[in-house]
């Protein structure tokens, strides 16, 4: 299947494992991401998705003739790559994506859907529909003009050219840049300060967030929220560990 869900801890990781193809994503690796991050338990707190020398190089495109020939397969293949974006973008706890080398296409599409993206200062990204005659879909394409804004969507979608990694960190499209020999042990440093972090706070900031995103307002589901908050284990935990002068656990 190439893909590979690894646990250590409350942090997990999704491995994108097709080395021989630049991580390249088939049909069975689109369909199967749902099922893999809803095997992951409420003891997880955060998740990484990376790849190896590549993050991904996209969709197969071996596979268009085939699978995707036609209005009608376009259509299906389609659906199964959006439900695996949205099994990302909805997965409930924060989600960063570790960038080596390309990260085109699909690629792009599965970084776009995590929370944050960080990446080595050799990574390439590029989203290249107008190569192939696409459109690039709803969600996927507000998740880019969500990341960088309209003007460098617009560069992005109509050129198909290949951003590196300065420019990446620039314009926003990636949260932060290492050299390569670093970025494994930064990514598990962020993971675990996430994680080590109240959990309450965490899931709420997620949902509020997402929520502006998406033009939305406060109302009761996000009074709510509060609420919980201020009820939590951790708010008890929070207040006492600063009144003792110490690092709180949650």
């Amino acid at each position: 299947m190439h893909l590979r869900m690894e646990t250590a801890g409350a942090v997990a990781t999704l491995t994108i494992d097709r080395p021989d193809k630049r991580n390249a994503l088939n049909l069975d690796m689109w369909a199967a991401i749902p099922g893999l991050l809803g095997s992951l338990g409420p003891d997880i707190r955060v998740l990484l998705i990376q790849g190896g020398e590549h993050f991904s190089a996209g969709a197969d495109i071996a596979e268009f003739e085939s699978l995707r020939s036609g209005a009608d397969g376009a259509a299906r293949y389609g659906e199964i790559v959006h439900a695996a974006e949205r099994a990302i973008t909805e997965f409930p706890q924060p989600t960063i994506a570790v960038v080596n080398g390309f990260c085109i296409g699909g690629g792009c599409e599965i970084a776009l859907a995590c929370d944050m993206r960080i990446a080595a200062d050799n990574a390439r990204f590029g989203i290249t529909p107008a190569k192939l005659g696409i459109v690039y879909s709803f969600t996927s394409t507000k998740q880019l003009v969500d990341a960088v804004g309209k003007a460098w969507a617009k560069q992005i979608l109509f050129t198909s050219e290949i951003i590196d990694a300065a420019t990446a960190l620039r314009i926003g499209l990636v949260n932060e840049l290492h050299p390569v020999g670093d970025l494994e042990a930064r990514a598990k440093e962020l993971a675990d300060t996430i994680a080590g972090r109240a959990q309450v706070t965490v899931r709420g900031s997620k949902k509020i967030i997402n929520r502006i995103a998406d033009g939305e307002h406060e109302d009761d589901s996000v009074r709510a929220l509060y609420d919980e908050a201020v009820h939590s284990a951790d708010y008890a935990e929070g207040v006492r560990a600063f009144l003792e002068k110490r690092a709180p656990k949650f």
